[in-house]
């Protein structure tokens, strides 16, 4: 067993239950329903089927970073275990969480000098992040040490590919992220558009494509071209979705199907309230390592 401690966002979008199997702890991002805070923690307070619905009926939503004082005191409670901590956040590109964690953590530091406290800049997101957290507590358990698993994470974080979908524009318009006229015109034609995560931890429009059934087989050739061995890809795929999962389903296929060595099946998540807050229902993503992204 380490002496430290391995955490993150919950932005990174895997289960309760799967944070406590690998032994990761995660602080909790907050979001607004009609105007009423409520934490972001898995889908426990409110299921997320329900969240998503609530949008579809209209309800607002906005959301709320970790500050600084909340990171201190989920730092200070390890330290005081006499631990150290490595702390993964979500990216720098998506979100100001990672200022307040090095902030937070420049403090810490101050109060408790004989310990370690390295915050990570993902540049990752979703079950992304939570993609690289599963691999540190792979590496963690075969007795990385904190030093060396910062080093890693930090050498090969950019290989972590992020790719996206969607197939319902709505919320993407009400974000201000399409313009109401290029997503009317888009829904009109089944436009889904296709994105990934850049070098610096940003969401960047890649491709417009007509229907769903061809953006599937688009995020999928993005993987043949970019994960590490090709189809002989032998490390592990997670997929998250916002109330969509039948689609995530048929991706899931196309993925185990093109990549026969895979570690195991392709694991499928929700994306949580945070990221779902700003995509609305409708979005597939798709999480594997491969190369270094470049831009």
């Amino acid at each position: 067993m380490s002496n430290y401690v391995l955490s993150c966002c919950s932005t990174s979008d895997l289960t309760k239950e799967h944070f406590e199997k690998i032994n990761v702890e995660y602080i909790c991002f907050h979001y607004f329903l009609d105007g009423v805070q409520y934490d972001d923690d898995l889908g426990q307070t409110m299921p997320l089927s329900e969240f998503y619905q609530k949008m579809v009926n209209g309800a607002d939503t906005a959301t709320a970073q970790v500050n600084i004082s909340e990171y201190l005191t989920f730092f200070t409670k390890f330290l005081e275990e006499g631990r150290d901590i490595i702390h993964i956040t979500l990216s720098s590109g998506l979100s100001g969480s990672y200022n307040s964690a090095r902030n937070a953590a420049a403090i810490a530091a101050e109060r408790y000098p004989d310990r370690k406290i390295y915050v990570v800049d993902s540049l990752a997101a979703s079950s992304g992040a939570g993609l690289m957290v599963d691999k540190l507590a792979e590496l963690r358990d075969s007795g990385m040490s904190i030093d060396e698993l910062y080093a890693w994470i930090e050498a090969n974080k950019l290989k972590m590919h992020h790719w996206f979908f969607s197939t319902d524009l709505t919320f993407y318009i009400k974000g201000g992220r399409v313009s109401k006229t290029a997503g009317t015109i888009g829904g009109i034609l089944g436009i889904c558009p296709l994105l990934n995560m850049d070098n610096l931890g940003r969401l960047i429009p890649r491709a417009k494509v007509p229907g769903k059934k061809r953006v599937i087989n688009e995020i999928v050739k993005r993987m043949e071209q970019h994960a590490e061995g090709g189809e002989n890809y032998s490390g592990k795929c997670y997929i998250s979705n916002s109330a969509c999962y039948e689609d995530a389903k048929c991706v899931a296929e196309m993925v185990e199907k093109k990549f026969p060595k895979l570690n195991g099946k392709v694991e499928i998540y929700d994306i949580g309230t945070t990221i779902g807050s700003h995509t609305g229902p409708g979005t597939v993503a798709l999480f594997f390592w491969g190369d270094e992204r470049i831009d």
